[in-house]
């Protein structure tokens, strides 16, 4: 079972730049593909972002040319470099394996305000 904790979230304007960390347990995350999460108030999670074992990346249309996912399979961690932020990113951002096996982390809040 993975275990995940996400940080980096925070306050921003628009049109800034956020970088999100996920520190993963387990032996799987090598060998798993990987991906960002998030949930707007009122709103069903979505995947935003993913990686494979191999480094290839996939992007939701809402996201793409503006978020960037990266893995670090030394390190067990997972990231996503975001930039021109919009109020409609504001989200609670959550990593998982895709599909999501993990245990679901606490997320870190990414509000987009001016």
């Amino acid at each position: 079972q993975v275990q995940l904790v996400e940080s980096g979230g925070g306050l921003v304007q628009p049109g800034g730049s956020l970088r999100l960390s996920c520190a993963a347990s387990g032996s799987i995350f090598s060998i798993r593909s990987m991906g960002w999460y998030r949930q707007a108030p009122g709103k069903q999670r979505e995947l935003v972002a993913v990686t494979t074992s191999g480094g290839i990346t996939n992007y939701a249309d809402s996201v793409k040319g503006r978020f960037t996912i990266s893995r670090d399979n030394a390190k067990n961690t997972l990231y996503l470099q975001m930039n021109s932020l919009k109020p409609e990113d504001t989200a609670v951002y959550y990593c998982n394996t895709v599909p999501g096996l993990g245990t679901w982390g606490q997320g870190t809040q990414v509000t987009v305000s001016s």
